[in-house]
């Protein structure tokens, strides 16, 4: 074995030896099958871990070896649920305790690698599960020998034997009864048996034994403690004795919650635990903290009991005091934080919710009324201090009653339901200083600035917010008016000392303006628009434009938004205070339709220097959008004089500026990334929305509208045509995204003008058509000049996309050379784009797009066929096709649905009509996709609703299609059962569920366009066809005529299921 051993000890000093690298993976793989084989390697790893040197005074053998030694003994030992055979188990017991008595009771306990402590316990506990039930039943009388010391001049108990039984007791509890522990393993029935049988023994026969043991040595070193602090020993000696009592407790802790409560709750260890909540050693204070929580969170079988134990312990008593201590000692703190005294103040937090908890359920799930009135009157006692707790300035001892809080809510509301008068007066208290910690912990904190602090603490606030709002929330269901007075209050006293000049801190300022803009989520109860501000009656849409909504009173959401507005807080020198303000009046836009006297205040602060043009990058990105928003929901409150004025007054915010992006990667492309993080413009493109807004409000003064659009436009067209003109090659990027830019701004100007209507009503006011035509032609030139570069062709199509849906039909003439220069140049990545752009126009220029799709159909119809048969070529490949496929159909599908569906049968198409709709058979048969299954039988039922009328109306008698009911009966019929035939297909599928029931909607609709004959051929010729009975096929066919749509799909679905369900 010596050979072996020493091949062992080499192969992990070379494993541990990063220079080793010509050996370092012939080690790994030794030691790795070393380890496989347990089984017959144990023996080697025991003696490495145990065999003293010559002298006999210290281990033979390094602490690397020693702790890998002890691996494979785990290994041995942890899958094994099988009993030992006698020889092997004599010679580990007589090895393992040998090497305790010389290494624990005599020596160091591994003094110079304490690591190995930890791993031989952990060791240790696994041998234990594996014997203790059946060979060794002695183990903690073996143990107990070894802690007693002889020499009466030492300490009662051998400090060594004392920490490797509390090691041992809390790894065994561990793994027999902790639940998170067994929830991370893999279940292993087995193991589950076993660790059961272990426990049960262990409950049995050594569990008053250990506990007696434990709180012996408790007691004995926490009364060695007190003498030591009194005489002021060195602290070596004072810190190993704290750690006995810390470990003591803990171990107490660790088995409290699945031996017999007798045994953990005695008028002894009581007092000793209170005494110990209360130690100067912190860590001993968490010990017992944790120790309490797990005897009063205890499953007890009655409620008697749980109350009796809680009277017992005494609890909210000792926690009251102790809160108050400690929080007297936060404040004579002040500013110098103790992380782990607050650390104390949060383990008493836990304490209390838990014994709040158990108090709750007491109240609510028994049936013993004396309990139930007891326990009440135990859980009000503990409500004051819950909300000491909750208003601590520490966010993570606040939390730790949040669960307590929420049952107590729960009941409360429940309580409300059962009997819906007035509260009592004890809980009408209760809820307003509840309410008041509530406002009190919504504040950030004084010291901080959001804008500096890192993004997870801010998110961590927010989320604390919103836990506090779900409070209030409760509060509101429970009593409305409660929380309302209380944000009413708390936010006009605020403004108002801000308006009078009282200084205001920047947290109170800010929270008083998020209590505004919260105030619609929590006054539910309120009216929707302007009913939610003021108490006016009910007034016909058309009519409220003569309504002064100033002479009623308003509500108090519309009360505290009139204090906000008027007190002027938007200049408060804080950038939260100012943004949360933009945010709030963004927010309520109906608000300013009955106070209009509001909106100059709140758009000189959103233009000024506060929001706007404020140098902070940040403030300006946010407020573009909030402007945005609050113009663009506003516009019919803005006058044409007001609009004017505010395009001048943003006018300088129009110029564009390119921030080219710092690349991660050499192998990044430059233009690529300044496109896909274009900085500050992404928020600019609101701005010119926005501008478009208020020049389509001067639509009653035409010449003076076009006169503004053109002097915003001229700008950016010139700096179009500059940097047109700059772009020799590729390498010119700044002048290339400079192009995008502009183009992508043009747009967004025409993205603010309302789409054009259809039909046209009488008197209508047309947007400036000469300056969009003029800016259409100028986009059309750089895109002729740029179509090279993806980027330019995306915001061409992006911008023709909004300029189309402004000016209707009136650039058509733009359509042809548009899709010739977006075709120029192509690339996949852009079909479905492509695709959707041109269902965008037929849209919205119907009839008037015909002869431009009767070029683009054919050529298009076979690029896109062509790739669809291309065989895939990764995950990638593979969702490109997808989203292609269902682009393509989409596109076919609102050619059908549209005035232009006669493009199909043009004299340049009609040829091509059989194959496309060959193709869409195809792919309705394709299992792998449903949705692009369900998007074609969509396709289908409009082709038969187009072409297979009877009688086509006049006007559409160029488009019709004779005998396209023999392709629909003959192949589109047959397609759709061979859908719900296929082995592959499953109605249990969610997809493939949507498209029967699309199947459904297609052959109701071709029996309602053919109705007789569809009958017949349903009835007479199909169904027979295919084996069908004729009372089947005869039921069938009437379901289809007698059924409305929802009626026949239910009963479709029913009908699939069942006969697939039948054997064949």
């Amino acid at each position: 074995m010596e050979q072996e051993i020493d091949r062992f000890i080499q192969a992990i000093l070379i494993a541990c030896d990063p220079s080793q690298v010509a050996l370092h993976q012939q080690a790994l793989e030794y030691l790795s099958h070393v380890q496989q084989n347990a089984h017959e390697s144990w023996r080697l790893a025991l003696k490495v871990f145990v065999d003293t040197d010559p002298s006999g005074q210290g281990r033979k053998y390094p602490p690397q070896a020693r702790f890998t030694a002890l691996r494979m003994l785990d290994e041995f030992f942890d899958n094994r649920f099988e009993r030992l055979d006698d020889d092997t188990f004599r010679s580990l017991q007589e090895s393992i305790l040998s090497y305790i008595q010389s290494e624990y009771v005599y020596g160091s306990a591994e003094s110079n690698a304490s690591f190995l402590r930890n791993k031989f316990s952990h060791t240790l506990t696994l041998f234990f599960l594996c014997t203790y039930v059946e060979q060794w039943p002695t183990f903690f009388s073996d143990l107990f020998q070894l802690i007693r010391n002889g020499d009466s001049s030492q300490p009662k108990f051998n400090r060594h034997v004392s920490l490797l039984l509390f090691h041992l007791v809390v790894e065994i509890s561990g793994e027999v009864a902790d639940q998170t522990l067994k929830a991370a393993r893999t279940f292993n029935p087995v193991r589950h048996a076993r660790d059961g049988r272990v426990r049960d023994a262990v409950r049995e026969r050594d569990a008053a034994l250990i506990n007696e043991a434990v709180l012996t040595i408790v007691a004995d070193a926490a009364e060695r403690m007190s003498l030591l602090r009194k005489s002021g020993t060195d602290s070596t000696a004072l810190d190993e004795v704290v750690e006995v009592v810390d470990w003591g407790v803990r171990t107490f802790a660790s088995y409290a919650g699945w031996v017999d409560i007798n045994l953990t709750v005695t008028p002894s260890t009581v007092p000793l635990l209170f005494s110990l909540l209360a130690d100067p050693s912190l860590a001993i204070r968490l010990a017992t903290s944790a120790a309490l929580l797990r005897i009063v969170s205890k499953g007890l079988k009655e409620p008697e009991d749980k109350l009796q134990l809680i009277k017992v312990l005494s609890l909210d008593q000792v926690i009251d005091a102790l809160e108050a201590k400690t929080r007297a000692q936060q404040i004579e703190r002040g500013s110098d934080e103790d992380e782990g005294e607050e650390s104390y103040r949060e383990a008493l937090g836990k304490l209390l919710n838990v014994l709040g908890l158990e108090l709750s359920k007491l109240v609510e799930e028994c049936a013993n009324p004396q309990v139930v009135s007891e326990a009440k009157r135990l859980l009000n006692q503990v409500l004051p201090i819950m909300l000491r707790f909750m208003a601590d300035d520490y966010d993570d001892t606040c939390c730790t009653i949040f669960p307590l809080l929420q049952a107590v809510l729960g009941t409360y509301k429940r309580n409300k339901k059962v009997t819906p008068g007035p509260l009592d007066e004890p809980t009408r208290s209760f809820l307003n200083s509840l309410l008041n910690v509530v406002l009190q912990k919504m504040r950030w904190d004084k010291d901080t600035d959001p804008a500096d602090m890192d993004l997870d603490d801010v998110a961590a606030f927010e989320l604390l917010r919103k836990d506090l709002r779900s409070f209030m929330d409760s509060v509101l269901t429970i009593e409305p008016d409660l929380v309302t007075q209380a944000i009413r209050t708390l936010v006009l006293n605020t403004l108002s000392s801000y308006r009078s000049g009282v200084p205001v801190e920047w947290h109170d300022a800010e929270l008083a303006i998020y209590l505004v803009y919260i105030f619609g989520e929590i006054s539910k109860s309120g009216g929707k628009g302007r009913a939610a501000f003021c108490l006016a009656p009910a007034v016909p849409k058309d009519k409220r434009k003569d309504v002064d909504y100033s002479e009623y009173p308003l509500t108090p959401h519309g009360e505290i938004l009139l204090a906000l507005v008027q007190s002027r807080i938007s200049a408060y020198p804080h950038r939260a205070v100012v943004m949360q303000f933009f945010e709030t009046v963004a927010r309520y836009n109906d608000f300013f339709k009955i106070r209009k006297d509001c909106i100059m205040p709140t758009l000189e602060a959103m233009v000024g220097t506060r929001g706007l043009h404020s140098p902070d990058t940040s403030v300006r990105r946010r407020t573009y959008y909030l402007f945005h928003r609050f113009i663009r929901e506003g516009r019919n409150d803005v006058s044409p004089e007001l609009a004017s004025s505010l395009v001048e007054g943003i006018r300088d915010l129009l110029a564009i500026h390119v921030d080219l992006p710092t690349l991660d990667s050499q192998e990044d492309d430059l233009l690529t990334e300044a496109i896909k993080n274009p900085g500050l413009f992404d928020h600019q493109l609101y701005i010119f929305e926005t501008v478009g807004i208020l020049v389509s409000l001067l639509s009653k003064a035409q010449e003076q509208q076009a006169s503004i659009l053109l002097s915003v436009v001229t700008p950016l067209l010139d700096d179009l045509s500059t940097n047109l003109s700059s772009v020799k090659s590729k390498e010119d990027v700044i002048s290339i995204v400079q192009v995008h830019h502009v183009i992508m701004a043009l747009g967004n100007i025409a993205k603010g003008f309302p789409d054009y209507p259809s039909p046209v009503p009488e008197g209508y006011s047309f947007a400036p058509l000469e300056v969009f035509r003029q800016v259409s032609h100028a986009i059309l030139v750089a895109l002729k000049a740029m179509n090279v570069f993806k980027c330019v062709r995306d915001a061409a199509r992006y911008a023709f996309a909004r300029i189309i849906a402004t000016t209707g039909s009136n650039v058509t003439d733009v359509i042809p050379p548009l899709m010739a220069n977006l075709l120029a140049h192509f690339e996949p990545s852009e079909l479905v784009d492509f695709m959707n752009f041109i269902g965008l126009l037929i849209h919205r220029l119907q009839k008037d797009l015909f002869d431009v799709l009767d070029e683009l159909l054919g050529p298009l119809n076979a690029h896109i066929t062509n790739l669809l048969s291309q065989p895939l070529t990764g995950v990638d490949d593979g969702l490109t096709h997808a989203e292609t496929k269902r682009a393509y159909i989409g596109l076919l599908t609102n050619i059908i649905g549209s005035g232009v569906y006669g493009v199909f049968i043009s004299e340049r198409n009609k040829n091509s009509l059989e194959p496309l709709l060959e193709n869409m058979c195809r792919l309705a048969q394709d299992m792998s996709d449903p949705p692009s299954q369900k998007a074609t039988f969509a396709f289908f039922g409009r082709a038969v609703h187009v072409w297979c009328r009877p009688e086509q109306p006049r006007e559409d008698s160029q488009q019709a299609l004779p005998g396209f009911e023999r392709f629909v009966y003959e192949r589109l019929v047959p397609t759709a059962f061979a859908v719900l035939s296929s082995p592959q297909f499953n109605p249990k599928d969610g997809q493939m569920l949507m498209v029967m029931l699309e199947i459904a909607n297609f052959l109701q609709v071709v029996y309602c366009t053919r109705k007789t004959e569809a009958h017949e051929f349903f009835v007479s010729v199909f169904l027979p066809s295919q084996g069908w009975p004729p009372h089947t096929a005869m039921e069938f066919a009437s379901k289809l005529r007698d059924l409305d749509n929802k009626g026949f799909r239910k009963y479709f679905t029913e009908f699939v299921r069942l006969s697939r369900s039948q054997p064949s």
